[in-house]
């Protein structure tokens, strides 16, 4: 085996790995969260069809569509990522991967500013499609570098910091943007909903332009690993060796059940708490951008409080509090009847999104086992329930919506997500790789 030439916790590579959220956390704010689904559903609902809309033939609701579009990005890309992660891992660079994935992404949201209305849904769907499957794959590249750049007492407050810097980052944005759109005339755009197709492009340039500082810092191949011809076989055989380990470390197996379920119930929130503000509260859009803009400010606070936490009373301890919390939230989504509810209900969810995500995959870097060197490939296993959660998520609530004509009877399946979470946590032991254990 080749000797590894890792440089741990170095200060600039650190701070380079960090830049990555603060650079893709604006697709995840601005796309899914904030701007673009106030957008969608305003220039998808007429007063001819109201909410219905016709896609490829298919009569259904604005907010399904959108809910069936991420189920269908993230089943996409599931499988792909064991396999690309694999060759990542036989190769030892991760980063071409990590560059082809952060360019489709960027680009398809660049492309949404060319989406104006029914008249092209094809296109919006697409690009937006698109741009969730670039996010979702440069993430498990990104997540894999987290053990192969700081030591393991480090994972939680490094992760945080990430997930700290992406709210901040967002948070800039989507005020530029938010100003840019409440404003428009001042910045001479011809109409508002050329000044929110315009932020779709920022976010892309953003969101390519800001990564280059992490491509720049993070290391090419640390193991050392020696290029070959046959990288997509070798890829495929570096997978089946993770697979088959995964069937000797059972507690990580159920972390990844655990992490399943209760996720499913986090991203589906996540992406669809401003479409829920707008069909069932009815409020306007500067205000869901607003509340979403409350979820970011609060998620920083969030991540680092409950990282502090974890140092404190360890990882399970901390997930399990947060856990209890959103059954609490998707208990009240489904009372909520005034928008001052909704901002305070906002508030408490901004502090539990960004500490369980960064909290979640901490937790998985203390699971893998010590010594490995593939990285990619373990973390592939946890990104591809990542996304399978989001398809699971995302689709139950579109279906439940599909049926019943309410997002409130949706909420109570979420919840019955994170209880099926917290029970098999319950059943994971956490061990800090320095000693201890919860």
């Amino acid at each position: 085996m080749t000797t590894p030439n890792l440089n741990l916790n170095d200060t600039k590579v650190v701070r380079a790995w960090t830049m990555f959220d603060w650079a893709n956390s604006v697709y995840s704010l601005v796309i899914t969260s904030a701007i673009f689904p106030v957008y969608y559903n305003a220039v998808t609902t007429t007063e001819t069809s109201g909410d219905i809309v016709s896609f490829l033939g298919w009569e259904v609701r604005n907010t399904v569509l959108q809910s069936f579009a991420l189920s269908f990005s993230f089943l996409v890309i599931a499988p792909l990522l064991p396999l690309l992660s694999g060759m990542a891992d036989y190769t030892g660079n991760k980063k071409p991967y990590m560059k082809f994935f952060v360019y489709v992404g960027g680009l398809a949201c660049c492309g949404l500013f060319f989406f104006t209305g029914p008249e092209n849904l094809v296109w919006g769907i697409t690009c937006f499609t698109l741009a969730s499957i670039g996010y979702a794959g440069s993430i498990v590249f990104y997540d894999a570098y987290l053990p192969e750049i700081v030591s393991p007492d480090k994972y939680d407050l490094t992760s945080a910091k990430g997930y700290s810097m992406g709210y901040f980052g967002s948070v800039i944005l989507l005020i530029v943007n938010l100003v840019m759109i409440i404003f428009w005339e001042s910045f001479y755009f011809p109409s508002e909903a050329m000044a929110t197709r315009f932020s779709f492009l920022m976010v892309g340039v953003w969101w390519i332009g800001f990564s280059q500082i992490t491509f720049k810092r993070l290391p090419d191949n640390p193991f050392n690993r020696p290029a070959s011809r046959k990288v997509l076989l070798n890829g495929y055989y570096e997978l089946r060796k993770v697979w088959q380990s995964l069937g000797e470390y059972p507690n990580l197996k159920m972390y990844l059940w655990a992490y399943f379920f209760f996720n499913m119930g986090v991203q589906t929130i996540m992406y669809l708490a401003a479409s829920f503000g707008a069909k069932e509260l009815k409020l306007e859009s500067t205000k869901l951008i607003a509340t979403v803009l409350i979820i970011q400010l609060v998620g920083s606070l969030g991540a680092r409080l409950f990282a502090n936490l974890s140092s404190q009373r360890g990882n399970r301890f901390s997930l399990v509090v947060m856990i209890l919390i959103w059954i609490v939230i998707c208990a009240a989504a489904y009372l909520v009847t005034h928008e001052f509810e909704f901002y305070a209900l906002a508030f408490v969810v901004g502090m539990v999104m960004g500490g369980i995500q960064s909290l979640s995959r901490a937790t998985y870097s203390k699971l893998i086992p010590s010594g490995t060197i593939d990285h990619a490939s373990y973390f592939s296993f946890f990104d591809v329930t990542f996304n399978l959660s989001i398809v699971g998520g995302t689709f139950c609530y579109g279906m439940v919506e599909q049926i019943t004509g309410s997002m409130r009877t949706s909420a109570l399946v979420l919840m019955s997500f994170f209880i099926i979470g917290l029970a098999l946590l319950s059943q994971v032991k956490v061990t800090n790789k320095a000693g201890s254990s919860n």
